[in-house]
């Protein structure tokens, strides 16, 4: 299935130009590997580091994948309601929720149904993820998982700063972070990285030949 909701992730460059390191491609391997059982995983790192640059590279290799759909929540500052209404357009569920119960409950039920109808995974990516607000922080959780935590109804991904990696320390998020499986922490390349950086661009920009 397409992507949708891909609105905050950079365009600028092509596929074929991003350097990428080994983490980024084990990342990328590893949560591919998860959206068959649904989970979490996550990016950490300083701005600047490559978060967004390795989501847009986990989007484009997720996307062709007919059993699987990715979206992108590009409001992480949202209230709880209006996090559920993005993420019901994003995948085509109509959600109005009126309460928190109503639409966990609904969306939940309705993305069930459509996953054992349509043998769909859902991939919801979220950038800029330590602005999400402590309530939608929370629900994500309870969103992912059903039949009492022993299954999970989509993959989400949590693209932040170190604050995030702060926040999912505290006593509150304990559950969600002990239940992240996949990690990348990106940090600044040394000499040697960015030699191999520099040489995969000038390679592609034609400069080696």
């Amino acid at each position: 299935m397409a992507s949708r909701g891909i609105r905050s992730l950079p365009a600028c460059l092509p596929r074929r130009s991003i350097y990428l390191d080994n983490r980024i491609l084990s990342f990328v391997q590893r949560t591919r590997a998860l959206t068959t059982d649904g989970g979490f995983a996550m990016i950490t790192g300083e701005p600047g580091a490559g978060k967004s640059a390795a989501l847009r590279i986990l989007s484009a290799e997720l996307a062709p994948q007919r059993d699987v759909s990715v979206g992108t929540i590009g409001r992480p500052q949202a209230s709880i309601a209006d996090f559920y209404r993005e993420a019901g357009d994003i995948f085509g569920v109509d959600l109005r929720p009126h309460n928190r119960w109503n639409g966990s409950w609904l969306l939940r039920e309705r993305w069930q149904a459509h996953i054992d109808a349509s043998l769909s995974h859902p991939v919801l990516v979220i950038d800029e993820a330590q602005e999400l607000k402590p309530n939608v922080l929370s629900e994500l959780r309870l969103l992912a998982s059903s039949r009492l935590d022993s299954y999970n109804l989509l993959t989400i991904v949590l693209a932040g700063d170190m604050r995030l990696v702060g926040r999912l320390r505290s006593d509150e998020f304990l559950p969600l972070n002990s239940g992240m499986r996949v990690r990348l922490s990106l940090e600044r390349q040394d000499p040697t990285e960015l030699q191999s950086c520099l040489r995969h661009a000038l390679d592609k920009a034609g400069c080696l030949h």
